[in-house]
């Protein structure tokens, strides 16, 4: 069953006074990740490595538009097969470090098997909580979430893990899909729980502070976010 976003919520997350407790301590979208428990790895390979996915042949635009450094550490939150975390590892160089975190050991698995193949020595993985990504306070200067936000079924403790994780300054790149009535496909329309204004409201509430839309996408949206050098405390 679709289970939207409060409006009263939305409107405490736009103006800044205070936060959704649904949001805190029930899921918005209970057995959203019930496939991700026990994944059919190669079955997703299908699913997220392939042409007719716009952030696949995208792909090398997407991370140019991540501007990720040498020596950075990225962290990949949903990373799923894996796609976007090796496609990080060269780009941080050989002092740098990209963290594939993810609810299901078997991606993670397979995070480790085709890094390993592949010979990337800078990539480790999390497992990470339904509610948090797991990450220690002030450890990543890029936070990468593609296609995952609408799977967050603690969005604003997974934001707020997220935003204690990155350091002062650091930042954090959202693409997620275009939910708009009337243009978006009905799996979108039902699958996903909110609009870009919706996860934008959430992702701002904990502190984040939107950038920029550096590149303009068709299926997605691609939108980053800064925290602050002197965050509130």
């Amino acid at each position: 069953m679709r289970q939207l976003f409060p409006l009263f919520c939305l409107l405490g997350l736009v103006t800044g006074r205070g936060v959704c407790a649904e949001a805190q301590e029930k899921s918005v979208r209970p057995g959203i990740n019930d496939p991700f428990r026990d994944p059919d790895v190669e079955d997703f390979i299908g699913k997220f490595e392939i042409e007719s996915r716009e952030v696949f042949t995208r792909r090398a635009e997407i991370v140019a538009a991540c501007a990720i450094q040498p020596g950075q550490t990225v962290a990949d939150i949903g990373a799923g097969t894996g796609l976007f975390t090796r496609l990080f590892s060269p780009k941080v160089g050989v002092n740098g470090r990209v963290l594939a975190v993810d609810i299901s050991r078997k991606f993670l698995d397979h995070i480790e098997a085709t890094t390993r193949q592949a010979g990337l020595r800078n990539v480790e993985t999390r497992l990470c909580q339904p509610d948090s990504t797991g990450l220690p306070p002030h450890s990543v200067d890029v936070i990468f979430i593609c296609d995952t936000y609408h799977h967050f079924e603690f969005p604003t403790k997974t934001m707020q893990s997220a935003f204690d994780a990155l350091k002062p300054g650091g930042r954090m790149v959202l693409i997620d899909f275009r939910r708009v009535a009337g243009k978006s496909t009905d799996w979108v329309m039902t699958h996903v729980r909110g609009g870009q204004e919706v996860f934008e409201a959430e992702v701002t509430a904990v502190g984040f502070q939107k950038v920029k839309e550096p590149l303009p996408l068709k299926e997605n949206y691609l939108v980053v976010f800064q925290k602050p050098e002197n965050p509130a405390k």
